[in-house]
């Protein structure tokens, strides 16, 4: 059985829905992973905060322009009489329910309720769609089976259990629709696998179930060489290995969450990026296959903090080291990249949200300075350290400041620290020279 995940542009018109009923209605049984249809997230999200500043009519305007917004979806995609009433019924309930949040406190919970929302309305009308064009199709609820626990890291256990008790009493179908990006927490309270979380879905329930492929598709035919919005003639890869994927994924790949390979490595089950537009298209196919040396594509990752301390002592110093990574474990802040000399130590975080708790910490036993507004530009490929060529990267890069580079930690991946400002001109420059001057 493979697991087939559509992003919010693929469900995100009538037309669009049309093509995805398409592609999956080839006979064969399969799990649908859903995200919400596209800008129904956002909206969700703006009307939490709209509650949670106590703007409760700009709030319900939100919810009521959205709840017509779905009801002409349904009009144009679900024809049949009974369905279409059902639909509207289930919608308007999740849009009463939607009201009823804003006369209520604002919590953590209560915004995860209302963005979990998005994905129930898609799931919904989507299997009722199903039906109506005669596809044996049954729904399987994320919140029965998906769990993450205390450190927010998928149950593995939980899952593989409820999800084949879910999956055997289920109506006997062909194509089994279950949400993307929400779950449970350890606590049984509704939470989600953050931004991007429906690829996560779809791989953790392709181990669980030890699927053939997992696909992921979206509205680029798979993972191009470097990012299409800042460079123009970008080229989607072929071919990427799990540890290619990962690396550019977690630096700033869109079209992946960054944990998606992780649930599937273990087992090799091959992950293939997808045009929903273009569903001919070869796209990208991640597996445990390594192929040819060198630098394959190229990613960046905004909202970067750069940190320096320097030690009032030497560096080597017994414990300095300790003493600052058990700062950012306490504040649960994750470190990027890292550099040190003798006196200093210099390193990137993504999450300024104990920023200043942290420094004050490192104040107590450091200097600390700080820069914002940075990026990480990653080159990804196989062995790309060892590759002959590689030393052109620093040739055709002259011209850029570089805060840091990290060279060296990882085989597959060369990681430089600039400005944000410069972003784009590295993107472009490496795009114009590297992938004529590195043979891959």
């Amino acid at each position: 059985m493979k697991v087939l995940k559509f992003g919010g542009t693929s469900v995100g018109s009538i037309e669009n829905i049309c093509n995805v009923k398409n592609i999956i209605n080839d006979g064969k049984k399969k799990v649908v992973v859903l995200s919400a249809m596209s800008g129904t997230t956002n909206q969700l999200v703006a009307i939490s905060k709209d509650i949670e500043e106590k703007l409760p009519n700009e709030a319900i305007e939100k919810i009521n322009s959205l709840h017509e917004a779905y009801f002409k979806t349904i009009d144009g995609l679900i024809l049949n009489t009974d369905l279409n009433k059902n639909v509207k019924d289930y919608v308007s309930s999740v849009f009463n329910f939607l009201v009823e949040c804003t006369y209520k406190s604002f919590t953590i919970v209560l915004e995860n309720n209302i963005v979990a929302q998005g994905e129930l309305l898609s799931t919904y009308m989507f299997n009722a769609y199903l039906k109506q064009e005669g596809i044996r199709s049954a729904l399987l609820p994320a919140l029965s089976f998906m769990r993450i626990d205390s450190a927010k890291e998928p149950n593995l256990e939980y899952i593989k259990e409820h999800f084949a008790t879910v999956l055997g009493q289920a109506e006997s179908s062909d194509i089994y629709i279950t949400q993307g990006f929400i779950c449970l927490d350890a606590n049984d309270e509704v939470s989600n696998l953050q931004r991007g979380g429906s690829d996560y879905t779809a791989t953790i329930i392709g181990a669980v179930i030890k699927a053939e492929e997992v696909q992921i598709w979206t509205d680029i035919d798979g993972m191009h060489n470097n990012d299409p919005r800042y460079v123009e003639n970008t080229k989607p890869i072929s071919n990427l290995s799990f540890d290619e994927a990962a690396e550019l994924a977690y630096f700033g790949a869109k079209i992946l969450h960054p944990q998606t390979v992780t649930p599937v490595r273990e087992d090799c089950i091959p992950v293939r990026l997808k045009n929903t537009m273009d569903p001919e298209a070869y796209g990208t196919l991640i597996s445990s296959k390594t192929s040819e040396n060198g630098i394959k594509a190229i990613a960046a990752k905004d909202n970067i903090i750069a940190i320096k301390i320097k030690s009032g002592r030497m560096l080597q110093a017994h414990g300095f080291l300790k003493k600052v990574f058990e700062i950012f474990e306490v504040y649960e802040t994750s470190i990027d990249m890292i550099t040190t000399s003798e006196v200093a130590v210099s390193l990137t975080i993504d999450d300024d949200k104990n920023l200043d708790k942290i420094v004050a910490e490192l104040e107590r036993f450091s200097s600390v300075e700080v820069d914002k507004n940075q990026s990480i530009v990653c080159l990804v490929g196989h062995s790309v350290v060892a590759h002959e060529n590689t030393y052109k990267l620093f040739q055709i890069l002259q011209d850029i400041k570089i805060r840091m580079i990290s060279y060296g930690g990882s085989n597959n991946n060369i990681s430089l620290l600039i400005n944000s400002k410069d972003k784009i001109n590295t993107l472009q420059k490496l795009n114009d020279y590297l992938f004529e001057l590195v043979t891959l």
